[in-house]
C-alpha cells in the first residue's frame, strides 16, 4: 500500500524501526526535539555528534529530555563531520543526518574515497511534499545536489527518485520531465533534455515508471491544465515525480510550496551506502522528524 502523507510515513517508520541515525551537529533545539520525538516513537536510535556541552545547554534551555539519546563529543564541525561519516562508513549507523553542519561540507566528506560510502551511483536529492489539495505526495528532484545536470545525470536522478518512490509503495510512479512549456522548442535546453529522456524511457532505460516530457509544471500536476493544453497520456495532470531542469528550479519550486502554500517537505539524498537526511536549518523539528522517518524507511528496505 502506497504511503501518501506524513502521518502514514511516521506509522510505517515505526513498523520497520528502530534504525541507527547519526546526526552531524546537535547543538540546536529543533534538531534535539526531532531526535527526542523519533526516539519516543521508536523508529530511531539517535547518535548526536558535536559539542556535548552545547547540546546539553540547548536541551536544558528548551526542556528537552536527552534520555535514550547518545551524545558523542567533537569540538568543531570538521571533527563532527569526520566522526559521523566514519560511523556510516564502518556500518555502525544506518542513516546519516545533517544537523547544524554545512550541507556542502558533509556531502563532500561523504563522497571522499576514505569515507567508503560511494556506490558508483550519482548522489541526488529527493523531496517528498505534502501539498494542500493533493491526496498524495508530490516528489521533486533534484533540488539540492546536482547544480546543472547533464542528460546522463538526469537519467540517474530519475532512477534514484523512482527507487525512493517504489520503496514508499508506489508501484509505477508517473514521472514528469519539467520545462517551461510542453511545446518542443530548440531554444529551451530543458525541452531537448526532456525529449531525449522520454525517448530513453520508451527504450527501457527506466523500469517501473511512466515517463513523459517536456511538460510545464501546471500541465504535469493539474488535470484541468493538461486538458486545456491538449496534453494526453497517463502522466499529464497526474504526475507523482517532477524532474526539474536544474537545482535553482528545484529549490525555488520547493520553497514556493513550503512558504507560499504552507506545504510540508521531507528531504533525502540517495545514491550512497546509507541515506542522507538533509533538511534546512530553518526547518522546524516536525520537518526534521518526517525527513528522519523517510531515511529510516529507505534504510529498512535497502
Amino acid at each position: 500500500m502506497a504511503i501518501r502523507n506524513f502521518d502514514e510515513l511516521l506509522i510505517a517508520a515505526q513498523k520497520v524501526g528502530p534504525k541507527r541515525v547519526a546526526i552531524a551537529g546537535g547543538a540546536e533545539h529543533e534538531v534535539l526535539m526531532a531526535a527526542q520525538e523519533a526516539t519516543k516513537l521508536g523508529f530511531a536510535e539517535c547518535v548526536l555528534v558535536g559539542d556535548e556541552r552545547g547540546m546539553r545547554e540547548k536541551a536544558e534551555k528548551h526542556n528537552i529530555d536527552l534520555q535514550g539519546l547518545r551524545l558523542l563529543h567533537e569540538k568543531d564541525d570538521k571533527g563532527t563531520i569526520r566522526r559521523v561519516v566514519n560511523l556510516a562508513g564502518e556500518g555502525l549507523v544506518d542513516v546519516l543526518m545533517k544537523g547544524t553542519v554545512s550541507t556542502g561540507k558533509l556531502l563532500s566528506a561523504a563522497l571522499s574515497r576514505e569515507a567508503r560510502l560511494r556506490t558508483g551511483q550519482l548522489l541526488s536529492h529527493v523531496g517528498a511534499f505534502e501539498v494542500p489539495g493533493y491526496d498524495r505526495f508530490i516528489f521533486i528532484t533534484d533540488g539540492g545536489v546536482n547544480i546543472k545536470p547533464t542528460v546522463d545525470q538526469k537519467l540517474q536522478i530519475m532512477i534514484n527518485a523512482v527507487d525512493v518512490v517504489h520503496r514508499l509503495g508506489v508501484k509505477e510512479p508517473r514521472v514528469a520531465l519539467l520545462a517551461a512549456t510542453e511545446l518542443l522548442s530548440p531554444h529551451i535546453p530543458a525541452c531537448l533534455d526532456a525529449l531525449a529522456l522520454s525517448k530513453m524511457a520508451e527504450q527501457g532505460w527506466i523500469e517501473g515508471a511512466q515517463v513523459d516530457g517536456p511538460l510545464a509544471l501546471d500541465t504535469a500536476v493539474s488535470p484541468e491544465a493538461a486538458k486545456l493544453a491538449g496534453a494526453k497520456g497517463p502522466v499529464a495532470g497526474q504526475a507523482d515525480i517532477l524532474v526539474v531542469p536544474d537545482v535553482d528550479t528545484g529549490n525555488m519550486v520547493a520553497k514556493v510550496i513550503t512558504f507560499f502554500v504552507r506545504g510540508r517537505m521531507a528531504g533525502i539524498v540517495t545514491g550512497a551506502k546509507v541515506p542522507f537526511v538533509i533538511s534546512s536549518r530553518a526547518d522546524l523539528h516536525e520537518i526534521k522528524l518526517v525527513s528522519m522517518a523517510l531515511g529510516v524507511m529507505l534504510a529498512a528496505s535497502a
